[in-house]
Protein backbone atom coordinates (compact mmCIF):
# COMPACT_ATOMS: atom_id res chain seq x y z
CA UNK A 1 0.00 0.00 0.00
CA UNK A 2 1.09 3.49 -0.64
CA UNK A 3 -0.65 6.68 0.29
CA UNK A 4 -0.16 10.38 -0.17
CA UNK A 5 -1.52 12.94 2.22
CA UNK A 6 -1.95 16.39 0.83
CA UNK A 7 -2.72 19.63 2.55
CA UNK A 8 -4.82 21.40 -0.08
CA UNK A 9 -7.74 20.20 -2.22
CA UNK A 10 -5.96 21.51 -5.34
CA UNK A 11 -3.36 18.78 -5.05
CA UNK A 12 -4.41 16.40 -7.83
CA UNK A 13 -4.04 12.65 -8.28
CA UNK A 14 -1.93 11.29 -11.11
CA UNK A 15 -3.30 12.35 -14.46
CA UNK A 16 -2.50 10.59 -17.71
CA UNK A 17 -4.40 11.80 -20.74
CA UNK A 18 -7.38 14.02 -21.41
CA UNK A 19 -10.01 11.36 -20.61
CA UNK A 20 -8.52 10.69 -17.22
CA UNK A 21 -8.35 14.42 -16.47
CA UNK A 22 -12.06 14.83 -17.17
CA UNK A 23 -12.86 11.89 -14.91
CA UNK A 24 -10.79 13.36 -12.10
CA UNK A 25 -12.56 16.71 -12.39
CA UNK A 26 -15.96 15.03 -12.31
CA UNK A 27 -15.02 12.99 -9.24
CA UNK A 28 -13.58 16.00 -7.51
CA UNK A 29 -16.70 18.08 -8.16
CA UNK A 30 -18.85 15.23 -6.91
CA UNK A 31 -16.80 15.12 -3.69
CA UNK A 32 -17.22 18.87 -3.16
CA UNK A 33 -20.99 18.53 -3.49
CA UNK A 34 -21.06 15.66 -1.02
CA UNK A 35 -18.93 17.66 1.41
CA UNK A 36 -21.42 20.53 1.28
CA UNK A 37 -24.38 18.22 1.89
CA UNK A 38 -22.69 16.35 4.73
CA UNK A 39 -21.43 19.39 6.60
CA UNK A 40 -17.76 18.84 5.67
CA UNK A 41 -17.56 15.36 7.12
CA UNK A 42 -15.00 12.93 5.70
CA UNK A 43 -15.82 11.62 2.23
CA UNK A 44 -13.98 9.23 -0.06
CA UNK A 45 -13.91 8.40 -3.76
CA UNK A 46 -11.67 6.50 -6.16
CA UNK A 47 -9.63 7.54 -9.18
CA UNK A 48 -8.22 5.15 -11.79
CA UNK A 49 -4.49 4.48 -11.76
CA UNK A 50 -2.63 2.59 -14.42
CA UNK A 51 -0.87 -0.65 -13.52
CA UNK A 52 -1.73 -1.23 -9.87
CA UNK A 53 -5.40 -0.59 -9.13
CA UNK A 54 -6.56 2.90 -8.23
CA UNK A 55 -6.11 5.76 -5.82
CA UNK A 56 -8.54 5.93 -2.93
CA UNK A 57 -8.88 9.58 -1.98
CA UNK A 58 -10.19 10.69 1.41
CA UNK A 59 -10.73 14.28 2.39
CA UNK A 60 -11.84 15.72 5.74
CA UNK A 61 -13.04 19.10 6.93
CA UNK A 62 -9.49 20.23 7.77
CA UNK A 63 -8.35 19.94 4.17
CA UNK A 64 -6.36 16.70 4.57
CA UNK A 65 -6.25 14.46 1.53
CA UNK A 66 -5.27 10.81 2.01
CA UNK A 67 -4.54 8.85 -1.14
CA UNK A 68 -4.08 5.07 -1.01
CA UNK A 69 -3.22 2.63 -3.75
CA UNK A 70 -5.72 -0.23 -3.59
CA UNK A 71 -6.42 -3.21 -5.82
CA UNK A 72 -9.69 -4.06 -7.50
CA UNK A 73 -11.17 -5.58 -4.35
CA UNK A 74 -10.20 -2.59 -2.22
CA UNK A 75 -7.48 -4.43 -0.30
CA UNK A 76 -4.36 -2.55 0.71
CA UNK A 77 -1.19 -3.25 2.64
CA UNK A 78 -0.05 -1.35 5.69
CA UNK A 79 2.91 1.03 5.02
CA UNK A 80 5.88 0.93 7.37
CA UNK A 81 7.74 4.07 6.26
CA UNK A 82 6.38 7.58 6.77
CA UNK A 83 7.87 10.27 4.50
CA UNK A 84 7.21 13.88 5.51
CA UNK A 85 7.62 16.55 2.83
CA UNK A 86 7.93 20.16 4.01
CA UNK A 87 7.52 23.24 1.79
CA UNK A 88 9.47 26.48 1.92
CA UNK A 89 8.63 30.19 2.24
CA UNK A 90 5.18 31.06 0.83
CA UNK A 91 4.89 27.45 -0.35
CA UNK A 92 2.20 24.81 0.12
CA UNK A 93 1.67 21.05 0.08
CA UNK A 94 1.02 21.02 -3.66
CA UNK A 95 4.65 22.08 -4.28
CA UNK A 96 5.54 18.42 -3.70
CA UNK A 97 3.10 16.97 -6.25
CA UNK A 98 5.75 15.63 -8.61
CA UNK A 99 8.14 14.38 -5.92
CA UNK A 100 5.40 12.67 -3.89
CA UNK A 101 4.16 10.74 -6.90
CA UNK A 102 7.71 9.81 -7.91
CA UNK A 103 8.47 8.35 -4.48
CA UNK A 104 5.23 6.36 -4.47
CA UNK A 105 5.92 4.93 -7.92
CA UNK A 106 9.15 3.51 -6.51
CA UNK A 107 7.73 2.35 -3.16
CA UNK A 108 4.00 1.67 -3.71
CA UNK A 109 3.82 -1.05 -1.06
CA UNK A 110 5.88 0.38 1.78
CA UNK A 111 5.45 4.11 2.03
CA UNK A 112 2.94 6.73 3.06
CA UNK A 113 3.82 10.26 1.95
CA UNK A 114 2.49 13.23 3.89
CA UNK A 115 2.92 16.65 2.29
CA UNK A 116 2.77 19.04 5.23
CA UNK A 117 -0.11 21.50 5.14
CA UNK A 118 0.18 23.38 8.43
CA UNK A 119 2.69 26.01 7.25
CA UNK A 120 1.68 27.50 3.92
CA UNK A 121 1.48 30.89 2.24
CA UNK A 122 1.76 33.77 4.74
CA UNK A 123 1.78 31.36 7.70
CA UNK A 124 5.43 30.79 6.77
CA UNK A 125 6.18 34.27 8.16
CA UNK A 126 5.36 33.27 11.74
CA UNK A 127 8.86 32.08 12.63
CA UNK A 128 10.78 28.82 12.44
CA UNK A 129 9.98 27.92 16.05
CA UNK A 130 6.23 28.49 15.70
CA UNK A 131 6.13 26.54 12.43
CA UNK A 132 8.26 23.77 13.93
CA UNK A 133 5.73 23.39 16.75
CA UNK A 134 2.91 23.15 14.21
CA UNK A 135 4.76 20.57 12.14
CA UNK A 136 5.51 18.44 15.20
CA UNK A 137 1.81 18.40 16.13
CA UNK A 138 0.90 17.57 12.54
CA UNK A 139 3.32 14.63 12.44
CA UNK A 140 1.88 13.18 15.64
CA UNK A 141 -1.58 13.43 14.10
CA UNK A 142 -0.43 11.63 10.96
CA UNK A 143 1.15 8.83 13.01
CA UNK A 144 -2.08 8.32 14.92
CA UNK A 145 -3.88 7.82 11.60
CA UNK A 146 -1.28 5.32 10.33
CA UNK A 147 -0.57 2.92 13.18
CA UNK A 148 1.52 0.59 10.99
CA UNK A 149 4.39 3.02 10.35
CA UNK A 150 7.71 2.18 12.02
CA UNK A 151 10.19 4.50 10.27
CA UNK A 152 10.25 8.19 9.45
CA UNK A 153 12.10 10.31 6.88
CA UNK A 154 12.00 13.93 5.75
CA UNK A 155 12.44 15.66 2.39
CA UNK A 156 12.44 19.45 2.79
CA UNK A 157 12.74 22.42 0.49
CA UNK A 158 14.33 25.75 1.45
CA UNK A 159 12.86 27.11 4.71
CA UNK A 160 11.17 23.74 5.19
CA UNK A 161 14.51 22.22 6.21
CA UNK A 162 14.79 24.61 9.16
CA UNK A 163 11.17 23.99 10.14
CA UNK A 164 11.80 20.23 10.11
CA UNK A 165 14.99 20.59 12.16
CA UNK A 166 13.01 22.37 14.86
CA UNK A 167 10.15 19.87 14.69
CA UNK A 168 12.35 16.79 15.08
CA UNK A 169 13.96 18.34 18.15
CA UNK A 170 10.48 18.71 19.64
CA UNK A 171 9.55 15.14 18.73
CA UNK A 172 12.89 13.75 19.90
CA UNK A 173 12.38 15.36 23.30
CA UNK A 174 8.77 14.30 23.54
CA UNK A 175 9.67 10.77 22.57
CA UNK A 176 12.67 10.32 24.85
CA UNK A 177 11.80 12.35 27.91
CA UNK A 178 8.13 13.27 28.14
CA UNK A 179 5.42 10.90 29.17
CA UNK A 180 2.37 12.81 27.92
CA UNK A 181 2.74 12.10 24.20
CA UNK A 182 1.08 9.09 22.66
CA UNK A 183 3.05 7.19 20.04
CA UNK A 184 2.50 3.80 18.49
CA UNK A 185 2.61 0.95 20.98
CA UNK A 186 3.76 3.18 23.82
CA UNK A 187 0.75 3.05 26.16
CA UNK A 188 -1.08 0.19 27.84
CA UNK A 189 -4.86 -0.10 28.03
CA UNK A 190 -4.93 2.14 31.10
CA UNK A 191 -3.15 4.97 29.29
CA UNK A 192 0.09 4.45 31.24
CA UNK A 193 3.46 4.49 29.52
CA UNK A 194 5.23 1.15 29.34
CA UNK A 195 8.54 1.88 31.11
CA UNK A 196 10.06 -1.32 29.73
CA UNK A 197 9.99 0.35 26.29
CA UNK A 198 11.78 3.51 27.43
CA UNK A 199 15.14 2.28 26.16
CA UNK A 200 13.60 1.05 22.93
CA UNK A 201 12.30 4.51 22.04
CA UNK A 202 15.44 6.48 22.88
CA UNK A 203 16.95 8.14 19.84
CA UNK A 204 13.72 7.94 17.85
CA UNK A 205 11.43 10.61 16.46
CA UNK A 206 7.88 10.33 17.83
CA UNK A 207 8.52 6.66 18.49
CA UNK A 208 9.66 5.95 14.91
CA UNK A 209 13.09 4.98 13.64
CA UNK A 210 14.70 8.02 11.92
CA UNK A 211 16.15 7.07 8.53
CA UNK A 212 16.64 9.89 5.96
CA UNK A 213 16.82 13.64 6.59
CA UNK A 214 17.10 15.36 3.20
CA UNK A 215 17.12 19.08 2.47
CA UNK A 216 17.33 20.92 -0.83
CA UNK A 217 18.25 24.61 -1.07
CA UNK A 218 17.86 25.06 2.70
CA UNK A 219 19.60 28.08 4.34
CA UNK A 220 21.07 26.10 7.25
CA UNK A 221 23.38 28.99 8.17
CA UNK A 222 20.79 31.69 7.65
CA UNK A 223 20.72 34.38 4.94
CA UNK A 224 22.83 37.12 6.44
CA UNK A 225 25.53 38.59 4.21
CA UNK A 226 28.63 37.11 2.54
CA UNK A 227 26.73 36.08 -0.61
CA UNK A 228 24.23 33.96 1.31
CA UNK A 229 21.53 35.75 -0.69
CA UNK A 230 22.90 35.52 -4.26
CA UNK A 231 20.58 38.21 -5.67
CA UNK A 232 22.65 40.74 -3.68
CA UNK A 233 25.67 39.80 -5.83
CA UNK A 234 28.00 39.98 -2.84
CA UNK A 235 27.68 43.77 -2.53
CA UNK A 236 27.72 44.89 1.11
CA UNK A 237 25.29 47.77 0.44
CA UNK A 238 22.70 45.45 -1.10
CA UNK A 239 23.14 42.92 1.69
CA UNK A 240 22.58 45.67 4.25
CA UNK A 241 19.38 46.65 2.44
CA UNK A 242 18.30 43.01 2.44
CA UNK A 243 18.71 42.86 6.22
CA UNK A 244 16.55 45.96 6.54
CA UNK A 245 13.80 44.48 4.38
CA UNK A 246 13.78 41.26 6.41
CA UNK A 247 11.18 42.83 8.70
CA UNK A 248 8.68 42.55 5.85
CA UNK A 249 9.01 38.79 6.23
CA UNK A 250 7.92 38.77 9.87
CA UNK A 251 9.66 36.72 12.55
CA UNK A 252 10.87 34.31 9.87
CA UNK A 253 12.78 37.07 8.08
CA UNK A 254 14.45 38.26 11.27
CA UNK A 255 15.46 34.70 12.13
CA UNK A 256 16.89 34.03 8.67
CA UNK A 257 18.99 37.21 8.82
CA UNK A 258 20.11 36.36 12.38
CA UNK A 259 18.75 39.57 13.90
CA UNK A 260 16.02 38.04 16.07
CA UNK A 261 16.22 38.35 19.84
CA UNK A 262 13.34 36.10 20.88
CA UNK A 263 15.63 33.28 22.02
CA UNK A 264 17.77 35.43 24.29
CA UNK A 265 21.20 36.81 23.50
CA UNK A 266 21.74 34.80 20.31
CA UNK A 267 19.62 34.15 17.19
CA UNK A 268 17.38 31.09 16.98
CA UNK A 269 19.35 29.48 14.14
CA UNK A 270 22.47 29.73 16.30
CA UNK A 271 20.67 27.89 19.11
CA UNK A 272 19.54 25.25 16.61
CA UNK A 273 23.17 24.44 15.75
CA UNK A 274 23.67 22.78 19.13
CA UNK A 275 21.96 20.78 21.85
CA UNK A 276 20.20 22.98 24.37
CA UNK A 277 18.79 22.16 27.78
CA UNK A 278 15.21 22.23 26.53
CA UNK A 279 15.66 21.01 22.95
CA UNK A 280 18.28 18.58 21.63
CA UNK A 281 18.58 19.91 18.09
CA UNK A 282 21.78 18.08 17.16
CA UNK A 283 20.91 14.83 18.93
CA UNK A 284 17.67 14.71 16.97
CA UNK A 285 19.55 15.21 13.69
CA UNK A 286 22.18 12.68 14.65
CA UNK A 287 19.52 10.04 15.27
CA UNK A 288 18.90 9.76 11.51
CA UNK A 289 20.83 7.12 9.62
CA UNK A 290 21.75 9.66 6.95
CA UNK A 291 21.61 13.41 6.46
CA UNK A 292 21.81 14.91 2.97
CA UNK A 293 22.02 18.44 1.55
CA UNK A 294 21.15 19.18 -2.08
CA UNK A 295 22.49 22.62 -2.98
CA UNK A 296 22.42 24.81 -6.08
CA UNK A 297 25.98 25.79 -7.00
CA UNK A 298 24.69 28.84 -8.88
CA UNK A 299 21.57 30.50 -10.31
CA UNK A 300 19.71 30.15 -7.01
CA UNK A 301 18.73 33.76 -6.36
CA UNK A 302 17.35 33.04 -2.91
CA UNK A 303 19.69 30.69 -1.05
CA UNK A 304 23.48 30.64 -1.41
CA UNK A 305 25.71 27.63 -2.03
CA UNK A 306 27.53 27.84 1.31
CA UNK A 307 24.47 28.02 3.51
CA UNK A 308 22.60 25.28 1.65
CA UNK A 309 25.58 22.87 1.64
CA UNK A 310 26.88 23.80 5.14
CA UNK A 311 30.34 24.77 3.93
CA UNK A 312 32.85 27.54 4.38
CA UNK A 313 33.59 29.48 1.20
CA UNK A 314 37.06 28.03 0.93
CA UNK A 315 35.57 24.52 1.01
CA UNK A 316 33.34 24.97 -2.04
CA UNK A 317 34.35 22.74 -4.99
CA UNK A 318 35.64 24.39 -8.14
CA UNK A 319 32.89 24.29 -10.75
CA UNK A 320 35.31 24.14 -13.66
CA UNK A 321 35.46 20.61 -14.95
CA UNK A 322 32.43 19.41 -12.98
CA UNK A 323 29.55 17.92 -14.96
CA UNK A 324 26.72 15.47 -14.56
CA UNK A 325 26.13 12.16 -16.31
CA UNK A 326 23.36 10.89 -18.55
CA UNK A 327 21.15 9.79 -15.63
CA UNK A 328 21.67 12.84 -13.44
CA UNK A 329 22.72 15.56 -15.91
CA UNK A 330 22.54 18.44 -13.43
CA UNK A 331 24.15 16.77 -10.42
CA UNK A 332 27.80 17.76 -10.74
CA UNK A 333 29.35 16.74 -7.43
CA UNK A 334 28.60 14.22 -4.69
CA UNK A 335 30.48 14.03 -1.40
CA UNK A 336 29.75 10.98 0.68
CA UNK A 337 29.39 11.25 4.43
CA UNK A 338 32.61 11.25 6.42
CA UNK A 339 33.11 9.73 9.83
CA UNK A 340 31.83 12.23 12.35
CA UNK A 341 33.17 13.20 15.74
CA UNK A 342 31.96 10.97 18.60
CA UNK A 343 30.94 14.10 20.52
CA UNK A 344 28.56 16.81 19.37
CA UNK A 345 29.95 20.34 19.27
CA UNK A 346 28.19 22.94 21.39
CA UNK A 347 28.39 26.43 19.83
CA UNK A 348 29.61 28.97 22.34
CA UNK A 349 27.23 31.81 23.17
CA UNK A 350 30.18 33.76 24.56
CA UNK A 351 31.96 33.50 21.20
CA UNK A 352 28.84 34.62 19.37
CA UNK A 353 28.01 37.48 21.72
CA UNK A 354 27.63 40.71 19.79
CA UNK A 355 26.07 39.09 16.70
CA UNK A 356 29.25 39.14 14.62
CA UNK A 357 28.15 37.34 11.50
CA UNK A 358 31.45 35.59 10.78
CA UNK A 359 31.60 34.17 14.30
CA UNK A 360 27.95 33.12 14.25
CA UNK A 361 28.41 31.34 10.94
CA UNK A 362 31.58 29.55 12.03
CA UNK A 363 30.01 28.35 15.27
CA UNK A 364 26.94 27.07 13.41
CA UNK A 365 29.13 25.22 10.91
CA UNK A 366 31.10 23.56 13.71
CA UNK A 367 27.90 22.46 15.40
CA UNK A 368 26.19 21.08 12.31
CA UNK A 369 29.35 19.39 11.03
CA UNK A 370 29.96 17.53 14.27
CA UNK A 371 27.91 14.83 12.54
CA UNK A 372 28.29 13.44 9.02
CA UNK A 373 26.45 14.83 5.99
CA UNK A 374 26.22 13.72 2.39
CA UNK A 375 26.50 16.69 0.04
CA UNK A 376 25.04 16.79 -3.45
CA UNK A 377 25.83 19.84 -5.60
CA UNK A 378 23.49 20.77 -8.45
CA UNK A 379 24.24 23.07 -11.39
CA UNK A 380 21.53 24.00 -13.89
CA UNK A 381 23.96 25.99 -16.04
CA UNK A 382 22.98 24.09 -19.20
CA UNK A 383 19.27 24.21 -18.45
CA UNK A 384 16.79 26.73 -19.85
CA UNK A 385 15.22 26.71 -16.39
CA UNK A 386 18.44 27.76 -14.63
CA UNK A 387 17.18 31.23 -13.64
CA UNK A 388 14.53 29.56 -11.51
CA UNK A 389 16.96 27.09 -9.92
CA UNK A 390 15.54 27.55 -6.42
CA UNK A 391 12.23 26.00 -7.50
CA UNK A 392 13.61 23.74 -10.21
CA UNK A 393 15.67 21.72 -7.71
CA UNK A 394 12.34 20.73 -6.09
CA UNK A 395 10.31 20.41 -9.34
CA UNK A 396 7.88 22.87 -7.80
CA UNK A 397 5.73 22.87 -10.96
CA UNK A 398 6.61 20.26 -13.54
CA UNK A 399 5.76 22.47 -16.51
CA UNK A 400 8.23 25.13 -15.38
CA UNK A 401 10.76 23.10 -13.36
CA UNK A 402 10.94 19.69 -15.06
CA UNK A 403 14.75 19.70 -15.33
CA UNK A 404 14.90 19.10 -11.59
CA UNK A 405 13.41 15.64 -12.09
CA UNK A 406 16.89 14.11 -12.08
CA UNK A 407 17.46 15.57 -8.61
CA UNK A 408 14.28 13.93 -7.30
CA UNK A 409 15.31 10.68 -8.98
CA UNK A 410 18.71 10.86 -7.28
CA UNK A 411 16.95 11.27 -3.92
CA UNK A 412 14.81 8.22 -4.65
CA UNK A 413 17.72 6.07 -5.85
CA UNK A 414 19.81 6.81 -2.75
CA UNK A 415 16.88 6.67 -0.33
CA UNK A 416 17.16 4.10 2.48
CA UNK A 417 13.85 2.35 2.92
Amino acid sequence: MASVELGKPSYEAMSQGETRGRLENEKREEARNVMKKNGNRTVSFSLPMLGCGCFRVQRDEEGNLDMDVVNGSGDRRQPTHLLIMVNGLFGSAKDWKYAAEAFLKMYPEDMVVHCSKRNYSTLTLDGVDVMGERLAEEILSVIRRHSSVQKISFVCHSLGGLIARYAIAKLYEQDALREDVQVNGEYDKHGLRDQSKEEEFKGKIAGLEPINFITCATPHLGSRGHKQVPMCCGFYALEKVAVGTSYFFGRTGRQLFLIDKDSGKCPLLFHMAGDREDLKFLSALQSFRRRVTYANARYDNVVGWCTSSIRRHKELPKLKGLSGDSKYPYIVNVEMAKISSPELYVPSEAEANGYKKAVLEEEMIKGLLSMSWERVDVDFHKSKQRNNAHLTIQVNRYKDNSDGACVIQHMIDKFIL
